[in-house]
């Protein structure tokens, strides 16, 4: 069990980690995510052909997969934009609006009732993003375009949820990527139109920024959260992400060090934001237990 967690939050340290990677690669954010797509891709490709695994599907399923894999391409394309326009800091504090935008989102999709405590928790989150908004007006782009992430990345795990009943996740995960790096080459041309600059080959520093993306903090992350989740629950696991936000922007004040940069309305609006995300870790917690206590 201790291993299990060991690996779970080494998962979600290396998740926050991709905001640092980031800023590093000087790939614009559309080169970036197709360099990733494809490294990543083709990596799944070869683990499931060298295991011999099923990955045969029907195409009904398939096609809503790829569906899914695109909205997460989009969710990847504005996340790197908001670094790009913003800086790792903001992203990741951003990133941490999924939750308020799960709550709405949710119960719309899977037609179940709405948790307001969840909503109310949510809200505090964008009122923490509204702080640094007004001190910090100089990252306005960014912080669009992180909120975008956030939506995004919002709705393609709601609608993983059912998929999952009929695929496994490998398989999951192998389709959704190859349909989104299929979808964004399709689109390259158009966006690198809309918002060209930067080089298209990424230089030798970014070749190896681009594979720790992709191998470390990617396939490994996976084997490692798909690892524990043998171990403990999908609760637990599910929980544990909440905390990426929160590695991100220590990430990012440790070794970009852009706390030199940031005012005190990212600090009013971070604080905020800490305070939702561990109240609603101990409100689940103290949910999940109480059936328990009562046993």
């Amino acid at each position: 069990m201790k291993k299990a967690f060991i690996q779970l939050h080494i998962a979600v340290f290396l998740a926050g980690f991709t905001g640092i990677l980031g800023k590093l690669i000087s790939l614009n954010e559309g080169w970036l995510v197709w360099y990733r797509l494809l490294i990543t891709t083709v990596t799944l490709w070869f683990i499931a052909i060298l295991r011999d695994q099923n990955y045969r599907i029907a195409q009904g399923p398939l096609m809503r997969i790829f569906g899914i894999g695109c909205i997460a391409t989009l969710h990847w394309l504005c996340f790197y934009g908001s670094i790009k326009y913003g800086n790792a800091s903001i992203a990741m504090v951003c990133y941490s609006a999924v939750g308020f935008f799960t709550s709405l989102l949710e119960p719309a999709i899977l037609r179940t009732r709405v948790d307001w405590t969840e909503c109310l928790l949510g809200s505090l989150t964008i009122i923490g993003i509204y702080f640094i908004f007004q001190f910090d007006p100089g990252y306005k782009t960014g912080i669009l375009l992180g909120l975008m992430a956030a939506l995004l990345g919002s709705i393609f795990p709601i609608l993983n949820k059912g998929m999952l009943m009929t695929v496994s996740f490998e398989m999951l995960i192998l389709y959704e990527l190859s349909g989104g790096f299929i979808f964004l080459s399709m689109q390259m041309p158009v966006y690198l139109k809309i918002f060209p600059g930067g080089p298209f080959l990424p230089s030798l520093r970014d070749w190896g920024w681009l594979f720790v993306l992709s191998w470390v903090c990617t396939v490994f992350a996976f084997n490692l959260s798909m690892r524990a989740l043998q171990r403990i629950s999908a609760f637990t696991v599910n929980l544990s992400y909440n905390l990426e936000p929160v590695y991100g922007v220590l990430l990012a004040f440790l070794f970009l060090k852009e706390n030199r940069n940031l005012h005190s309305g990212f600090y009013a609006g971070l604080g905020c934001i800490l305070f939702s995300i561990i109240a609603q870790m101990l409100r689940l917690w103290r949910k999940r237990e109480r059936p328990l206590l009562k046993a």
